[in-house]
Order: structure tokens, then C-alpha cells, then sequence
């Protein structure tokens, strides 16, 4: 039987020790202990702290034991002439939505002490250098990467030298990339099964990759789960012994909020996570008998996959323009210098061509460019001398 965590200082000491123990320790097998349970707050406060409070005791009666939020700031997430994209509650701009969440370092200080007052763990996302600054100075306990940042990898040596744990989320990514990122981020590393998508099919997420990543690069690997179902896929990456499971949480799935369309209400985040502290107590044979009960046996093959770790079929269009890339931000005549000023390390989305790899960034930074360069284009090698 799995033990439970009950204080706020198990669970800080949990994530230390899932992040810098051996994977072969006895004590590190995910059997062990109890999943950890992340409320992702995600931006769904909108800026404001009352909501922001709410939030977190919401999730801290919903059984979570830590919640998350994310630090945005536009300039350092998207290109300012992204324009428009289609998101589950309609078109929007991106780079005005990012701006009108941007709060000070002030803002995550007062809702980082609510939360651990309410005994949860305070987890924040950066995106870019001003957010890992904000990060350094609040002190947290560790540190979440989205998917996107996989391969931002300025960002990630940023937060490497911080020498906290770092959550890594690898949807949208290859054994390859994961490979590259944690060449970078260092060995105190959770990994995060997931799907780039919103919704993410449930039929899609192969959850059977958990245990085979794992192994792989020998460090605990969790999920964050971007399905419509509460239970589900959670239930089924905790028989599969996900170390952590990470869902998006609201206070109204109706509102107003990125993700509030695909995030959980307190009700149903409680249902989930009372299924997963069940799915603990079971056997692995009980646990799939559980689950082929609730769900169908033709759902729950489906859910775990083949374990071969691949993009998923709704999230492979993402692939070059959801992740970063080099993009032209200010416009560059043939001959001009680049540099920081004018080009950087953004998702160039839906509406600008993506450029070359990050890795390739300190190489460009000083070349001539051989062609005019419009600000709304990605940086390829035709245009470097």
C-alpha cells in the first residue's frame, strides 16, 4: 500500500527527492508513495488576486496538493505580430491576451504565501528570462517547463543554475528533444508525459510511455493531462506508476480564461483525485479490472498505447510552431547585423513561418543578413551570411 503525504513539508521534501534520488533507490519506486497532485491554475485568475485566492483554496478542498501558475509575459512567450488564433473559446490575439495577464513579481509573492498558508505547494511557470528572475527571488520549491519551452534552452540553463528541482512537460516533443533539454536542465529533473492539444483525445495519449521513459533516461516521469475526462487518463497514468499528475483547474469552465474550456472545477478535480488514491490501494491486475469496469476495456487499451514514444496525431501540426524557433522581430535589411535587438526565441503559432532551432541562436547573434527580413518571419539559413 502507498503511503500517504499529508503536510506541506512532506510534500516540498517529495518533489526534492523525486527530482535528486537515484531512480534505482528503493525509497525512490513510484509504488512507494503517493502520486503528487498538481492544480494547474494555469492564468485562470486573470489577473486578479482575489481570484487568485480562490483558486487555491478551491484546489486545496479539491484534494491537490500543490497549485501552479504561470508567469506571462507576452514579449518573452509570442511574437507581436502573431495575430489571431482559434482556441477552444474562440479566435483570439495571443500577444494582447499575454499582456493583459502580465503582473509583478508583488502578485506571485502574496498568492505564493496564501497557498502555502492553505498547505499547498506554490509552483510557478516562467517563460523567458524576466520570469525565471521572479522565480530566483520567491524562492520556490521547484520549478514547471510547458512543453513549448522544451527547447528554449537559454531558459532552461537559466533555471538549471537556480539548482531547484524542474519539471519538464514533453508533449509536442521526441525522445531527442527530451534528450537535449535534459542535457541542460540537469539531473534534477521530473519528466511529464503529455499531450500538446486542447482538448488532447484521450485515445491518444499512450500512456503506456510513462514506465518507458522512465526507464530510459532513469528519472520519475509523471503526466499532465490536457484530456476532457476527470478520471480516465489520470486513474490510468497512476496505475502505470506516474510519480505526479497534473491537471488544469478552474473555479468555472465557462469562464473567460485560456483554458478554462479544458480544466477541471473543484467537484470533479476532487473525483479525480479520490480515483487515484483508489487506483493506489490496488494491485496493478486490480487496478485495470477497475478501470475496464468504469470505462470499457476497447477505452482503456486505447488510453495506454503501445508506449512507443511519439507526437500524437492532434498535436504533429504543432510541432515547428508551437515550440520555439528563431523569429525576425524587428525588420532587418540586407547587410544589417542580428542581434538580440532584433531577433529572438519565440512560438511563432499559427501565422508566421518558424525559423531555425534555439540551438542555433548564439551562432547567428553578429552574422550579416544576406536579404531583406521582414518582422514577421522565422530566421533560416538562406538569410545568413
Amino acid at each position: 500500500m502507498t503511503q500517504a503525504i499529508k503536510s506541506l513539508k512532506q510534500i516540498k521534501q517529495r518533489i526534492k527527492s523525486l527530482a535528486t534520488s537515484p531512480l534505482s533507490s528503493k525509497k525512490q519506486s513510484n509504488k512507494d508513495f503517493s502520486c503528487i497532485i498538481v492544480a494547474e491554475g494555469g492564468t485562470a485568475h486573470g489577473g486578479n488576486l482575489k481570484k487568485a485566492f480562490a483558486l487555491i483554496e478551491s484546489a486545496k478542498q479539491a484534494g491537490a496538493d500543490c497549485i501552479k501558475f504561470q508567469v506571462v509575459f507576452a514579449h518573452e512567450i509570442i511574437h507581436p505580430l502573431s495575430g489571431k488564433i482559434k482556441l477552444p473559446g474562440g479566435r483570439i490575439s495571443l500577444y494582447e491576451r499575454f499582456k493583459a495577464l502580465e503582473r509583478n513579481e508583488n502578485f506571485y509573492g502574496v498568492i505564493k504565501e496564501y497557498a502555502e498558508k492553505c498547505g499547498l505547494v506554490f509552483l510557478l511557470t516562467p517563460f523567458g528570462k524576466k520570469g525565471a528572475q521572479i522565480l530566483k527571488k520567491l524562492n520556490v520549491d521547484a520549478i514547471k517547463i510547458a512543453s513549448p519551452e522544451l527547447n528554449h534552452f537559454p531558459l532552461l540553463a537559466q533555471v538549471a543554475a537556480l539548482n531547484k528541482p524542474i519539471i519538464l512537460s514533453t508533449g509536442v516533443s521526441t525522445v531527442a528533444d527530451i534528450e537535449k533539454a535534459l542535457l541542460i536542465a540537469g539531473n534534477k529533473a521530473i519528466l511529464l508525459h503529455c499531450i500538446t492539444s486542447y482538448p488532447a483525445p484521450e485515445e491518444e495519449y499512450n500512456l503506456k510511455v510513462i514506465p518507458i521513459l522512465s526507464a530510459l533516461f532513469g528519472i520519475p516521469v509523471g503526466l499532465s493531462d490536457h484530456s476532457l475526462d476527470p478520471i480516465l487518463v489520470p486513474a490510468a497514468a497512476a496505475m502505470l506508476g506516474a510519480c505526479l499528475i497534473e491537471k488544469h483547474f478552474t473555479l468555472n469552465s465557462k469562464g473567460s480564461g485560456l483554458d478554462d474550456p479544458i480544466a477541471l472545477e473543484e467537484e470533479e478535480f476532487r473525483h479525480m483525485v479520490d480515483a487515484v488514491r483508489e487506483i493506489e490501494t490496488l494491485s496493478r491486475e486490480e487496478a485495470f479490472t477497475w478501470l475496464k469496469k468504469r470505462f470499457t476495456n476497447r477505452r482503456v487499451k486505447a488510453v495506454r498505447g503501445t508506449g512507443e514514444k511519439r507526437l500524437a496525431p492532434a498535436e504533429r501540426g504543432y510541432y515547428q510552431t508551437t515550440r520555439r524557433s528563431i523569429l525576425c522581430v524587428k525588420e532587418i535589411k540586407k547587410g544589417g547585423i542580428f542581434s538580440k535587438q532584433n531577433i529572438a526565441l519565440l512560438r511563432s503559432e499559427r501565422n508566421i513561418k518558424p525559423g531555425l532551432s534555439p540551438e542555433f541562436f548564439s551562432l547567428i547573434i553578429g552574422k550579416c543578413a544576406r536579404r531583406d527580413i521582414p518582422a514577421t518571419r522565422g530566421i533560416v539559413w538562406k538569410d545568413v551570411f
